[in-house]
């Protein structure tokens, strides 16, 4: 039963991966596929040596598929062949009693060959701009970061230059994969590409949308003021985010509070709010650049180094009040940097989670509300200014609100 099992395994993960190929056409489909994984799981339950002869008759199978390809004049089947050599690998595995990561293998496998097209087009609109970030984010993760002290360098103790990278690699890498989802999305609606921009940078996005308001002479107001909503919505659930992977007590004691705020605001959206008749608007051009270039890393650091320095010398000098000036201030400049910085003190014991808790929603409560000063100065649209005065209004005594309730009644988060 066994070994039965084992090849069962290695027919299934052949099929899986040759239903692509075979429903487009190729060649090699479920039957070879099918195939190859057998020989895998045989040369794997034989022994080492038949293993190793597997391998070398499925490469002689690739050979005569690529020269029969290239006499019919079709090109090289590359993708196909470098598809049969993992499949066989993975019934190899099969043989050899693995059971997830063949299955594992198995999956991505087949979307890699499901989404050709979408792989194609996505990898074909990348920038230069782009493809340097990602190489940056390899050289901090892999290059620099292993080399950096794991203590603090200064007097006071309060920089320590490993959990500082790890702290910019994680904001950046946060706006990174937000950045990479709105391209992928591309323009699909204002409120669809004010909920993505506003997940990498929700001041560019708002006052893009605050311009387009200006631009129309106020005739998408409606749908612009969604759009903020959304922005902000999404500022905050990227804050909340941060604020969980650096420190969960933190999370913990500022659920309550985000929680009420980010309600606030889907009920803003969805629920007061009447659709606009006529067709959707065509969403702006965001202007977002990828947060994991040079200067957006330098950026960050130098906001997350300087916030941190600031909030534990508030938090000495002049109490916790000190400490909620620097989170205000920094929610104006930079929310994420600011949360960031809240969420490492509270992590290095710094200050207490609480603290950071109240810091986060304050940083987060001052972004929300410098949307409103960038719409009011660029939108033109005295009506939109006031629906959004009072909707943020609305979301910030809903924020400090469920602030006090989270200092009355402790055992909530």
């Amino acid at each position: 039963m066994q070994t039965l099992s084992r090849v069962t395994l290695a027919l299934a993960v052949g099929l899986f991966v040759g239903l692509e190929r075979e429903w487009r056409g190729k060649e090699a489909g479920l039957r070879t596929f099918s195939f190859a994984a057998l020989l895998g799981a045989l040369g794997g339950l034989l022994g080492p040596s038949f293993a190793l002869m597997a391998l070398a008759l499925l490469g002689v199978l690739v050979g005569f598929l690529n020269w029969q390809s290239l006499r019919a004049n079709q090109g090289a089947e590359l993708t196909t062949s470098a598809a049969l050599l993992v499949t066989g690998f993975t019934g190899i595995l099969c043989g050899l009693g693995h059971r997830v990561t063949p299955a594992a293998v198995a999956v991505v496998s087949a979307g890699l060959l499901a989404w050709k097209e979408r792989l194609a087009g996505f990898s074909h609109r990348l920038t230069a701009e782009e493809l340097r970030s990602a190489i940056l984010l390899s050289v901090l993760a892999f290059g620099i970061y292993p080399v950096l002290p794991n203590h603090t360098i200064d007097p006071w103790g309060l920089i320590a230059p490993r959990a500082v990278l790890v702290t910019v690699i994680l904001i950046a890498a946060i706006g990174f994969a937000n950045y990479v989802l709105w391209k992928v999305a591309g323009p699909r609606g204002m409120e669809l590409t004010g909920f993505l921009g506003g997940l990498v940078n929700s001041t560019v996005t708002v006052t893009e949308v605050a311009a387009r308001v200006r631009e129309t002479s106020g005739a998408v107001a409606n749908v612009a003021y969604r759009s903020v909503v959304l922005a902000t919505l999404a500022m905050a659930l990227r804050n909340a985010l941060l604020l969980g992977l650096l420190s969960l007590p933190a999370l913990a004691r500022a659920a309550l509070p985000l929680g009420l705020m980010l309600f606030g605001s889907v009920a803003l959206v969805f629920f007061p709010m009447r659709r606009p008749v006529g067709p959707e608007p065509e969403a702006p051009p965001l202007p977002l650049e990828s947060p994991f270039s040079l200067s957006a890393v330098l950026k960050y650091g130098a906001l997350f180094v300087g916030l941190a320095v600031l909030g534990a010398a508030g938090q000495r000098f002049a109490g916790q009040a000190g400490f909620y000036v620097v989170s205000v201030l920094g929610g104006l400049v930079s929310s994420a940097s600011a949360v960031a910085s809240s969420a490492t003190l509270a992590a290095h014991g710094q200050v207490t989670p609480s603290l950071a808790a109240v810091g986060a929603v304050l940083a987060s409560l001052a972004s929300a509300a410098v949307n409103v000063v960038v719409v009011a100065r660029v939108s033109g649209n005295r009506q939109l200014n006031l629906r959004l005065a009072a909707g943020m209004a609305l979301v910030v005594v809903l924020g400090v609100l469920g602030a006090v309730m989270q200092s009355r009644f402790p055992l909530v988060g």
